[in-house]
């Protein structure tokens, strides 16, 4: 299969990218490279340097058969005080990315989705088909791109799948996480006790959990690459998947922090500050769906993110 990876120098989309040539896959890489990082895309791949809107461009050369999507602005708090540059480039990018997709008749899409479509969840674990509910404008952004997509199924051939992910953690196949502005709990504690980063801030410690911190649903980026790869002979013409991925299982805050000490060897230098306006006490997914329609199951536990996310801090990027 040859796919057309958008955002493939980013964290996912390289690991992704890495996933599928290892696999046997070919990859072309379109990526501005804006917050992605050329050197993330692995060696013998094309790299494009250019804009979501200039896939037309690329597509034209024929021969693709799916499209993967993970190019777009994700940080939550830009996206509150800045919504028009998410606006125009997560919606407004996807739709000209749509439209190339149908001028040169692709038939698979698979869309990097976020669990920040839904918001504060009234049940856990959260489904798919829980309430949509984005509490801010990246999820909205995100949120209104997978409706895109919808209406493009149901009116076209296109078969696609949305993955939306939890909270993913790790390194793998050479790449990790080299975000410039990190927002991520286990790359920012791992920062801190490197002395790369300041010490970390642990948003309260009163929450109504058994140890008082609040609790994610953490996944591999292994994991999720494997994801991507199964999705991609998931998709089904006409059709239009969206799959939670995480664990189904979730750890809190200082479950986090202990790991991080075990694997690091010493204490992750922090402070306890208020409670985040907005914040949610638990978020986990259900993954049962992922299970049924990819055949996915998530196999690298909280140790193994840990572990391999310290390999690539301390080690300038070298992975297993």
């Amino acid at each position: 299969m040859k796919a057309l990876v958008v955002g493939g120098a980013g964290y996912i989309g390289s690991v992704v990218t890495r996933l599928m040539i290892a696999e046997g896959h070919d990859a072309v890489v379109l990526d501005d490279c804006s917050t992605g990082h050329a050197d993330s895309v692995p060696a013998g791949v094309e790299l494009v340097r250019a804009d979501i809107g200039d896939a037309s461009g690329v597509l034209a050369g024929g021969g693709f058969d799916a499209v993967l999507h993970f190019a777009a602005k994700s940080l939550v708090g830009e996206s509150v005080v800045k919504p028009s540059l998410y606006w125009r480039t997560n919606v407004n990018g996807t739709r000209a990315l749509l439209d190339a997709i149908a001028e040169h008749g692709v038939p698979t899409l698979v869309f990097s989705s976020t669990a920040a479509t839904y918001g504060e969840p009234e049940a856990v674990p959260i489904t798919e088909d829980a309430p949509a509910r984005p509490g801010n404008t990246y999820g909205a952004t995100k949120l209104a791109v997978d409706m895109m997509i919808t209406g493009e199924c149901a009116a076209t051939p296109l078969g696609a799948v949305s993955l939306r992910y939890f909270n993913v953690a790790g390194a793998a196949l050479g790449a990790g996480e080299r975000h410039a502005v990190e927002t991520h709990l286990i790359p920012n504690a791992l920062g801190a006790v490197a002395g790369t980063k300041d010490p970390l801030t642990v948003f309260g410690d009163d929450w109504p959990t058994p140890d008082g911190t609040p609790i994610r649903d953490y996944v591999h980026v292994l994991d999720l690459a494997r994801a991507h790869v199964l999705a991609l002979g998931a998709a089904r013409p006409g059709e239009h998947l969206i799959c939670n991925l995480g664990s189904g299982d979730g750890y809190s805050v200082k479950e986090v922090l202990t790991a991080i000490e075990q694997v690091a060897g010493r204490p992750v230098p922090h402070a306890v500050g208020p409670r985040r306006a907005g914040d949610p006490t638990r978020l986990i997914a259900s993954n049962a769906r992922a299970r049924e329609r990819l055949g996915w199951t998530p196999t690298l536990g909280l140790q193994d993110m840990v572990a391999d996310a310290w390999q690539f801090e301390t080690t300038g990027g070298t992975i297993r």
